[in-house]
């Protein structure tokens, strides 16, 4: 019971702070929550929580602010996922379903997460290292002139003209196309290219110049694309939190310039369903160590095409802003998983 109480005081110790930026005192604490004890028995598990090293005192007579140590437990212990109302569950998903395709799916859920949170939003491609082709198109535009469109199991979409340097027929189109789906088709893009490569090797005399031009193409257009990609939205939001940050916001927007460091904060969390927070110095990136990262993964099931998350003061709404991450990761695995 004792423990349980003093976990009910770091409750409330961090949800003032939070809403008033302000050291939070006993008798404060005693007025404004239902703890059931006496202001003096608030001190007292003031001073535990103090000792244990959860909550310091920034001044001589000023109340108790939480540590990264107090934000660990909160964070692990007391904070929950707050449900999303009804309106702003269908608001997300009005929203995400109205995108046209794959970039326009992640510039929304970019800017919607940085309205949502008012923090920094982080947004990762689908990770062309677990994509998988799930379709071939093969176009016939001018007599010896092919459309070929690669497209992801995440939506994702490759196009190029290829000039196969004799004219074919619409049987042969529908031939090539055949075999290119047959080899290819669930595989996933990091072994395509190999696959690719020994079309030609196989094919009849009769498509194999067609099939090694096609290949060529496709391996090149597989290989250039393994670049990973971030999406980023909200770095204004950093200016609202200035006085968490004292004189770190500078490097914090340059840390924030550096896409292998986004990669890294989401990097972790790739889990579809289960938010990650890491509050200070468990972001690893010493000039994040004033912030706290709340991120997860997003796919279909428990496959994961890749990482969302928000960036933001230690000082933060932490039940919204897990609610708010984990609600568009869901809604951007339902678009993907329905293109």
């Amino acid at each position: 019971m004792l423990e349980e109480r003093r976990l009910e005081v770091l409750r409330a110790i961090v949800e003032d702070f939070v809403t008033s930026n302000e050291p939070v005192g006993s008798k404060a604490l005693a007025e404004r929550h239902a703890l059931g004890v006496s202001p003096a028995t608030v001190r007292n598990d003031m001073a535990a929580l103090e000792d244990e090293g959860y909550i310091t005192q920034p001044h001589t007579s000023a109340g108790r602010i939480p540590t990264d140590k107090g934000y660990r437990l909160f964070v692990d212990r007391l904070s929950g996922v707050k449900p999303l109302s009804r309106a702003e569950r269908r608001a997300i998903q009005n929203f995400l379903e109205g995108a046209l395709d794959l970039d326009d799916v992640v510039r929304r859920s970019v800017r919607l997460l940085a309205q949502l949170t008012r923090q920094v939003a982080v947004v990762q491609y689908p990770s062309l290292t677990s994509s998988r082709v799930r379709h071939i198109e093969v176009v016939q535009i001018s007599a010896g002139r092919l459309l070929i469109v690669l497209i992801t199991d995440a939506a994702r979409v490759e196009q190029r003209i290829v000039d196969v340097g004799e004219p074919v027929d619409e049987e042969t189109v529908a031939e090539l196309r055949m075999i290119l789906n047959r080899a290819l088709g669930g595989r996933r893009l990091s072994d395509a290219a190999a696959a690719a490569a020994s079309l030609p090797e196989e094919a009849g005399p009769g498509l194999r110049t067609q099939l090694t031009v096609l290949a060529t193409v496709l391996i090149e257009t597989l290989v250039e694309r393994q670049e990973e990609r971030i999406a980023l939205a909200g770095t204004a939001n950093l200016t609202r939190s200035a006085v968490d940050f004292s004189d770190s916001l500078r490097l914090i927007l340059e840390a924030l310039e550096e896409q292998v460091v986004l990669l890294k904060l989401i990097g972790w969390a790739r889990e579809p369903g289960t938010v990650t927070v890491r509050i200070g110095r468990e972001t690893d990136v010493d000039a994040l160590r004033s912030t706290a990262v709340v991120a997860t993964g997003y796919g279909r099931g428990a496959a994961a095409l890749g990482g969302m998350g928000v960036v933001g003061p230690k000082r933060m709404d932490y039940p919204g802003t897990m609610s708010a991450v984990w609600a568009v990761a869901n809604y951007v695995g339902e678009v993907l998983g329905a293109g």
